[in-house]
């Protein structure tokens, strides 16, 4: 597995490394001493199936004692993936960054405790796969609105959808 440092303090894009022939390949998306590091246990594996093109999920994240990580990855379809920091005392606060996954690519995102995570699919009938460090707690979720001023984040697809939940967040306030 090969871990690439992004814009974002400990947010990583994480490239499985497939053993190819001609049945097709074989390849790890999780190894425990990979990720000895970072201290990613993994407790629960979601996964969302979005059925339209330009279907936003996010951003939001769940706070502390509820703080979760996560391995976001596409395994069919495309998505934006957007990563948000808004740990107040890390040194890329206030900054994004979004990155293609899909499943051609087969590239991870590793999104540590505090940092908000969104995404838009690209095609129709796109599903993701992530595991979590921690148990859905629905009185922990937090979110932004997806096209909130401060963050200014660049969509790809300018035609949305967007669940009520997602549309009622409130605008970041610092």
């Amino acid at each position: 597995m090969i871990f690439t440092k992004t814009v974002l303090e400990e947010v990583f894009i994480v490239e499985p490394e497939p053993k190819v022939d001609h049945r097709g390949y074989f390849t790890r998306i999780y190894c425990q001493n990979k990720f000895d590091d970072i201290g990613f246990p993994i407790v629960q594996i979601n996964q969302s199936r979005s059925i339209l093109k330009g279907t936003i999920r996010g951003p939001h994240l769940q706070n502390p004692p509820h703080s979760e990580k996560k391995l976001i990855q596409c395994i069919k379809g495309s998505i934006f993936d957007v990563a948000i920091d808004i740990r107040k005392n890390s040194k890329t606060f206030g900054k994004w960054v979004g990155n293609k996954l899909s499943e051609d690519n087969r590239k991870m995102v590793y999104i540590p405790e505090g940092i908000m995570h969104g995404f838009q699919t690209l095609e129709d009938d796109t599903v993701i796969q992530y595991p979590v460090s921690s148990f859905y707690a629905p009185n922990s979720v937090v979110g932004i609105r997806w096209d909130d001023p401060y963050f200014k984040i660049t969509w790809p697809i300018s035609k949305v959808i967007v669940s009520d939940v997602d549309k009622a967040w409130p605008k970041y306030q610092l």
